[in-house]
């Protein structure tokens, strides 16, 4: 089977619906919905290869097998189809945030995106991730889908914010305050 089609040639691509494939055009919301999330697995996957933490590496691959079944959930038209992201998906984000959370000194003040390289990475997941999050509502606005879509990534882009911290902490890296100027 070769990689390309020739398919999306024109500007369209694919998606699947309850009669069989169907061809939109690739600046179509649904496709920027998609493609944010594919992206934001993306920089997950470049978080994942600076990650000496085992047990963060391994919350991200398993974030990353659930935002590819997301993405495939709105890869297609099938009112059917099945929901790859559950409301249990979500709870085991909320379970990890606040065994991180525990481990972390309270937060008082808001902090600079940044400090060691996975840090810097996970906030940059954690922007695209809302991102796609705007996407995906701007697509629910005009064609309803699962809730537990949003919920999944709004609690994503909170878990990626608490491993950021968590992964300075154990690099003994100091969070940055964020400083504004006085009126």
């Amino acid at each position: 089977m070769k990689i390309y089609t020739k398919g999306g040639d024109q500007g369209e691509t694919s998606l699947w619906g309850q009669a069989g494939e169907k061809r939109i055009r690739k600046d179509r919301t649904r496709v920027e919905a998609y493609g944010t999330i594919d992206e934001a697995n993306a920089v997950l996957g470049l978080c994942r290869t600076v990650a000496r933490d085992p047990e963060l590496a391994d919350v991200l691959q398993n974030v990353q097998h659930r935002l590819f079944g997301l993405g495939s959930d709105l890869a297609t038209l099938n009112q059917a189809r099945r929901i790859h992201v559950t409301d249990e998906d979500v709870t085991e984000l909320e379970a990890i945030i606040d065994r991180l959370e525990g481990q972390l000194p309270p937060l008082r003040n808001f902090i600079l995106p940044g400090g060691g390289e996975l840090a810097s990475r996970l906030h940059q997941a954690r922007t695209v991730v809302r991102r796609a999050e705007r996407r995906v509502v701007s697509l629910y606005q005009d064609e309803p889908g699962p809730p537990v879509h949003l919920r999944y990534l709004n609690r994503l882009s909170d878990l990626l914010f608490v491993m950021a911290r968590a992964s300075n902490q154990r690099e003994g890296v100091v969070e940055v305050q964020a400083r504004f100027r006085r009126s």
